[in-house]
């Protein structure tokens, strides 16, 4: 945990809230103790990560349109920006997960690393106060924030999709490599994207990035979910 502390920059007062925020309901399964993992740290730093950020960048581009604000946002806390953060920190190798979990890549999984990301900063806030988990966000956020000042308006089919989607509900698309085929050097990877249990797409490419892109772009493109939208509002 003190590996934690130093990468972070922070040293806890009460460590079981560090420990709290890594573990991954998997563990807490296993060892029967229901109530002890990252989630609901998860669902207070979602919050507390949205609010800073959101802080940051109103203040830090006066002349940018809410539109604009709200899409580089959505970049930042896209399961992707959470993810490229948490590696950032080297949480993976911290986290405290279950054998089976851990057995099967739950390490580096971006679901994993995103969530504890979430709940570390609950944590902190949680622990410090406000002002400690804006120096830890912003601390560790500023590279990504520079490089999205960048381009504001680099094209981003997931980031979009996923802004689209919590227009309506809290819940993030998710991603799965449904094939690949081919030999080591010249794969072709299958992605779909899910979301409240529906297939909104598919996309292949010749790395799992570029398939969950094209899947995205897939999505964006039939917008299903319009669908299934209109169909509750009529009644169909």
């Amino acid at each position: 945990m003190e590996s934690v502390e130093a990468r972070i920059g922070y040293k806890f007062s009460n460590a079981l809230l560090l420990a709290e925020a890594l573990t991954h309901p998997s563990l807490a399964y296993e060892t029967k103790r229901p109530h002890f993992d990252n989630q609901r740290l998860e669902y207070l730093g979602d919050a507390v990560i949205q609010l800073i950020l959101t802080d940051e960048l109103y203040h830090l581009f006066p002349k940018f349109s809410e539109g604009k604000l709200t899409k580089m946002r959505s970049r930042l806390v896209s399961r992707d920006g959470l993810q490229r953060f948490a590696e950032k920190i080297e949480l993976g190798p911290a986290l405290l997960l279950g054998k089976g979990e851990a057995a099967s890549g739950g390490r580096e999984r971006p679901s994993n690393l995103a969530d504890a990301l979430e709940a570390l900063a609950g944590a902190i806030y949680i622990d410090g106060g406000m002002e400690k988990a804006r120096s830890f966000i912003l601390d560790n956020f500023r590279e990504f924030i520079e490089e999205i000042a960048r381009q504001p308006d680099e094209n981003n089919p997931k980031g979009e999709l996923q802004e689209n989607l919590q227009a309506i509900t809290p819940t993030s698309p998710s991603y799965r490599i449904v094939s690949q085929e081919g030999p080591d050097h010249d794969k072709i990877f299958v992605a779909e994207v899910i979301w409240e249990k529906m297939e909104l797409g598919r996309g292949e490419g010749s790395s799992k990035k570029e398939a969950e892109i094209n899947a995205a772009i897939n999505a964006l493109e039939q917008e299903v979910w319009k669908e299934t939208i209109e169909g509750a509002t009529t009644g169909a």
